[in-house]
């Protein structure tokens, strides 16, 4: 068992990021179970932030029509999604309407996580932490990496993913070596869960430990 450990510095904001299939989910439920810390997945903000009665609806409706909303009036997910593929230069503008909302959401989250003694760290999750500038936002971007072999495997049996679907995804992210280039740290989540737990533990090692 850890001893507690004093630590009243600066709460931490850390990016995680990674390609598709690496295991950050699994990777962020740990740390969650283990650490004085609050996290948020960008994609579930991107959600709140469209939410009907915000400034990013009103924009989203004014530049794609009012045929992406749904019966209850909000945004239709994959509505949107037809909007965009059939008029595929409008993904820019959409971009940079839920971009800058979903900063400015985070932003005011991490003000408040800053004013409570009982959060340590403060995490960001996306796949487009670095296009999106989070590089200049955060004080460290983690890495999380795996072989494409092992990301194939897995969303091949977890998220029943063709090749069709997996070439297509994995050709619209950020290469290897982009991001190493990028991150402060990086965790090889190719082998078991145990061992990037570990790489987990040594990074976070000043930080205290919830049993």
């Amino acid at each position: 068992m850890r001893q507690e450990k004093d630590t009243r510095n600066r709460l931490r904001f850390i990016g995680i990021t990674g390609g598709v299939g690496a295991g950050k989910s699994e990777l962020l439920a740990y740390i969650k179970k283990h650490y004085a810390c609050e996290i948020y997945l960008a994609d579930e903000v991107a959600h709140l932030v469209k939410q009907k009665g915000t400034d990013c609806y009103r924009q989203l409706v004014e530049l794609l029509g009012t045929d992406i909303l749904g019966a209850d009036g909000e945004i239709d997910k994959a509505a949107m999604a037809q909007e965009i593929f059939a008029a595929p230069e409008t993904l820019q503008k959409v971009n940079a309407i839920i971009h800058p909302a979903v900063q400015e959401y985070l932003l005011q989250k991490l003000q408040e996580a800053k004013q409570d003694p009982a959060v340590e760290l403060f995490f960001v999750e996306a796949a487009l932490l670095i296009e999106a500038g989070y590089k200049d936002l955060v004080d460290e971007l983690w890495y999380v990496y795996a072989r494409e072999d092992i990301r194939r495997k897995r969303l091949t049996q977890s998220r029943g993913y063709s090749e069709e679907r997996i070439d297509a995804t994995m050709r619209s992210q950020l290469p290897e070596e982009v991001f190493r280039k990028q991150c402060d740290f990086v965790i090889d989540n190719s082998g078991g869960l145990a061992d990037s737990f570990r790489q987990i533990d040594k990074k976070l090692e000043a930080f205290s430990w919830r049993d």
